[in-house]
């Protein structure tokens, strides 16, 4: 079947979500890769942080919890985190401030070693993931999986969205809208399935001249039950 041109799918988002005006109103716009580079260490291991606990759990316990969270692992400093012993992890992990979660507390510094080998390499961790332009960021998607800890699936790319960072999203609305038009099949996580969909919305993004935030915005906005 094929996926349909850009401009397809905007004029049905456009109809679904009051006109353009409307939809506009609804995109969000991402960091550049001058901002990227400047967002400091401590914020990416705290959006990977909140993004693990969020991982299968509520939302909106994690907010209400969050400043706890940034009391208890020291506003994410990487230094004293990564100094933090088997047994004060053992310790937070029993703190009733955040959520009790033994093997997602052991997270924190495991993504903290991540950042910090990462950050001898390219100077910041910001400079490492700015370095991946739209035609490569599922190849960014698999080093966080690969490297981190429980940063797979859609962990990975929802933090980056959180921080604003520019990045499509698999989500349901998206994937199905994949499939059913023959771009990807087989697993979502393999390697043949995320190229498939980077090289789609890499297509989009030359015919529109969006950035794949916004894209992945309005297929979604396009497509399944996302209507007003």
């Amino acid at each position: 079947m094929g996926a349909e041109s850009f401009s397809t799918i905007y004029r049905r988002a456009c109809e679904r979500k009051g006109g353009e005006a409307g939809l506009k109103a609804l995109l969000s716009t991402p960091l550049t890769p001058a901002q990227v580079k400047k967002i400091p260490d401590d914020r990416f291991l705290a959006a990977m942080t909140k993004q693990v606990f969020q991982s299968g759990f509520v939302w909106r316990v994690i907010e209400q919890k969050w400043p706890d969270f940034e009391t208890v692992f020291f506003g994410f400093d990487l230094e004293k985190v990564l100094l933090m012993p088997d047994e004060m992890l053992e310790q937070k992990a029993t703190d009733k401030r955040i959520v009790r979660n033994y093997k997602k507390v052991m997270t924190v510094r495991d993504n903290a070693l991540m950042i910090a080998d990462i950050r001898q390499q390219h100077g910041s961790f910001g400079h490492y993931v700015a370095s991946f332009e739209a035609q490569r960021i599922t190849e960014l998607w698999q080093a966080l999986k690969r490297h981190g800890a429980r940063l797979g699936g859609n962990t990975g790319p929802y933090m980056l969205r959180a921080l604003g960072i520019d990045t499509f999203l698999l989500s349901q609305d998206n994937e199905d809208y994949l499939r059913k038009h023959e771009v990807i099949d087989g697993g979502i996580a393999t390697k043949k399935t995320l190229a498939a969909a980077n090289a789609q919305f890499e297509s989009w993004q030359q015919e529109s001249g969006l950035p794949l935030m916004q894209l992945s915005q309005i297929l979604s906005y396009s497509w399944g039950s996302n209507r007003r």
